[in-house]
């Protein structure tokens, strides 16, 4: 396939998720931008990938068209296939595995790669990918030991994630959202958001080292078609609101947080809010 028509089919992708049903709008712009992902990837016809944190499936789509008839899309999330609302993460997966692209997936949910009892041969794939997942991860030393263990099974690296640092003052209500839940889990009180663990696109340059791949490349990634920005202000808020969350920081913690929330309540929008950019890496 010829990689410029990928986004070109981003439409026909889009109207095969199960979420398409409930936000046509929504699934189609956030398949437009995992398939300019992956047309910048140059992912060949007839690839072996390993995704992880698959989640709905909207990048397992993206990819499963990108490999074509003779390729294999491996998706793996520790979530259970009853995970996610209002179309759970098994609902969207059996409506891909129905579908023309079945035949290419292989949907794993309620697995670990860290677990000793997963595993693959030495370069079972031709690379492995991380879209939009890492955030979620209790730590960086999880992301990390996560990176190497995956490292032998695979050719290349593909990731891309949120990147923290704005590039104009409409991105600041959702960098304070992010950074509100990140504080909140360092400081204990942990819960099942999407975002755990943001970290910086710096942050994870550094860290790839040690975990034995080698950056060969790094690019921003346009975002400004995308809702994340509203979804991160609203789950932001939600958590705050929640007492039990709260009451277990630690008192300066809990006040700062308080404060910064004051903050992001007078500077969100009630929708529209730019989401920040991301980021994309690619390594050996």
């Amino acid at each position: 396939m010829n990689h410029s028509d990928l986004r070109a089919k981003a439409p026909s992708l889009a109207a095969g998720m199960a979420a398409a049903d409930h936000s046509p709008d929504i699934q189609l712009s956030q398949t437009r931008h995992r398939a300019a992902l992956v047309e910048s990837w140059h992912i060949a016809p007839g690839s072996t990938v390993l995704e992880l944190g698959c989640g709905q499936g909207d990048m397992t789509a993206v990819l499963a068209e990108a490999v074509g008839p003779k390729g294999r899309v491996v998706a793996v999330d520790v979530a259970e296939p009853s995970y996610g609302a209002p179309v759970t993460i098994g609902e969207s997966a059996a409506r891909l595995m129905a579908g023309p692209l079945g035949p290419r997936l292989d949907f794993r949910f309620g697995t670990d790669v860290l677990d000793p009892s997963v595993d693959f041969p030495e370069n079972t794939f031709d690379h492995v990918v991380l879209a939009h997942c890492s955030w979620y991860f209790a730590s960086l030393g999880q992301l990390q030991d996560t990176l190497a263990r995956v490292r032998p099974w695979a050719r290349r690296l593909r990731f891309t994630e949120w990147d923290l640092t704005p590039t104009s003052d409409d991105q600041l209500a959702h960098l304070l959202a992010v950074l509100i839940q990140g504080q909140t889990e360092a400081a204990g009180s942990h819960g099942q958001g999407n975002v755990r663990t943001p970290f910086s696109r710096e942050c994870l340059l550094r860290l790839l080292p040690d975990a034995d791949w080698t950056a060969d490349g790094s690019k921003p990634v346009d975002t400004r078609e995308l809702q994340d920005g509203d979804w991160d202000i609203t789950a932001c808020l939600d958590l705050v609101e929640r007492d039990d969350h709260l009451a277990v920081l630690p008192e300066p913690v809990r006040q700062l947080v308080l404060s910064q929330t004051d903050v992001l309540r007078a500077i969100a929008k009630p929708r529209g809010n730019r989401a920040l950019a991301a980021y994309s890496v690619t390594a050996h």
